[in-house]
């Protein structure tokens, strides 16, 4: 820790001596900001912390009044009854439902195209009209200043699935929800670095306004906007106002539970993000979350063009009108490296339920007199310098049972492989699985490939069993009674 506290400090007397003689105590508060949080933080910090810090006592029948986050829980509880109560005693104009559906998307998209992929990530960059834009419609939203949202977002990727997450999917479905906004956090989130944001603006701007903003953008404006559009005050506040929210908080917070529980993990499966179709049409197009969490900093959540993602359509127009500048993508080559590695993996795991033939370093080897004595006590061929027993398919050969008795105790390599017939894979691969010995010295100039079978040729090996140095048979073994 102490090398890391003397960079620290070093930083910050860096950063000192650049400071003008009659430096402001807001210039200098700003000018410290400069200085990473996260500078100093130990290599096993997760550990660390999770030693040293304390946890919040569990929540008990004794103490949960204490531990409820009031401020949250209200605004949670009060939209969505009041949404409720308006569904029974207001009357729904078509006007403010196609209006509450419009507001829903835009402020909705202050979130994911706002908050998350462009100040969370910097997966773009975006001109002040656009980041004002975006600022205000993520106000409507309702979930923290740009600021807040983004530093727990930040911890979250950081520390995915640790109890350093603020929203850990590993403690259950509606805790990542809601849960952990219902009460207290339980320990204090890992520390992740916003200094960038402490520098702009309209993050400044918009957290020194945000009580006022949320007010505005979350209830009044579309009371104001149903009311002198269609005269309808208190729809625009029953449904473009609480419910609306109602609906974009939850869209939000299934980001959090149902992309880490539904879908499939084409990329990596290390930690619980899914990639699910459903997810996104739930949260405009944040449900490949298992692609988002493999390369954050991309602008894209979804990268086929049938995937629904509203969120990538709406800054690849602002780039075409010259609102968002250098979108990130991550380089197809390494994006398909992740699938690639998915899809390995998936086939190793099915081909691990799969009997195949017996290793040539388990089986016996025998000299060609030995095969021959053995061969007039049971049916044995050889083929491809492996011996084999073939009284299980005598009478099931297509061929009929005499084609294989000619050949008993003898070598019919070159009738096997197109001499008589050229056999299939499937035969090939059945032949394999009747493998009881290894013929010494029988491996014919040139039949190198057809040792394997060809279900064993594109076989998936661990980086274990390529680097071994062992590849070949083991020691030379002879005698009566070897095969059996």
């Amino acid at each position: 820790m102490s090398t890391t506290v003397e960079a620290r400090a070093t930083a910050v007397k860096e950063a000192a001596t650049l400071t003008p003689p009659m430096t402001s105590p807001s210039e200098s508060k700003e000018l410290k900001s400069d200085v990473p949080i996260d500078i100093d933080i130990p290599d096993n910090y997760v550990s660390w912390t999770l030693k040293n810090q304390k946890e919040r006592p569990p929540i008990s029948w004794n103490n949960w009044w204490k531990e409820l986050n009031y401020l949250s829980l209200t605004i949670l509880t009060v939209t969505p009854a009041i949404a409720i109560w308006g569904a029974f005693h207001v009357p729904l104009m078509w006007q403010t439902a196609v209006f509450s559906v419009f507001y829903y998307f835009f402020t909705g998209l202050g979130i994911t195209a706002g908050y998350h992929r462009l100040w969370a990530h910097r997966a773009y960059n975006a001109s002040k009209p656009l980041q004002y834009f975006l600022a205000f419609a993520g106000s409507g939203a309702v979930e923290g200043s740009i600021k807040w949202w983004a530093r727990g977002h930040r911890a979250h990727h950081r520390y995915t699935d640790t109890p350093l997450d603020p929203y850990n999917a590993n403690d259950g479905f509606w805790w990542s929800h809601i849960g952990w906004m219902l009460v207290k956090p339980r320990r204090k989130a890992g520390v992740a670095d916003v200094s960038d944001l402490s520098k702009n603006e309209v993050v400044r701007w918009q957290h020194r306004w945000y009580r006022t903003l949320i007010l505005f953008c979350g209830f009044i404006l579309p009371t104001l906007v149903c009311y002198f559009g269609w005269g309808d005050a208190l729809g625009g506040f029953v449904y473009a106002g609480a419910a609306r929210l109602c609906f974009v908080h939850h869209s939000t917070f299934c980001v959090n539970s149902l992309a880490h529980w539904l879908g499939d993990t084409p990329f990596d499966d290390k930690h619980t993000p899914r990639d699910h179709m459903i997810t996104a049409l739930c949260t405009i197009g944040e449900g490949y979350h298992n692609f988002h969490h493999q390369f954050p900093m991309d602008y894209r959540n979804a990268i086929k063009w049938y995937q629904y993602d509203p969120t990538k359509w709406f800054i690849w127009v602002c780039h075409k009108l010259g609102l968002a500048t250098h979108l990130k993508k991550f380089p197809d080559n390494e994006v398909a490296k992740g699938q690639l590695t998915m899809q390995l993996k998936r086939l190793r795991e099915k081909q691990e339920g799969l009997t195949w033939a017996p290793d040539s370093n388990d089986l016996p080897v025998i000299s060609w007199e030995s095969f021959q004595e053995q061969a007039a006590k049971r049916p044995l061929v050889v083929i491809a310098g492996f011996i084999h027993d073939v009284a299980s398919f005598m009478d099931e050969h297509p061929g009929g049972r005499h084609l294989i008795a000619k050949m008993i105790g003898k070598d019919a390599t070159t009738a096997f492989f197109g001499g008589v017939y050229d056999h299939s894979n499937a035969a090939h691969n059945l032949l394999s699985m009747m493998r009881v010995g290894v013929l010494h010295g029988g491996i014919q100039h040139g039949l190198d490939d057809k040792r394997v079978p060809p279900a064993q040729r594109l076989r998936i090996a661990r980086y274990t069993e390529l680097a071994s140095p062992y590849a070949s048979s083991t020691a030379y073994s002879d005698g009566e009674g070897m095969l059996g």
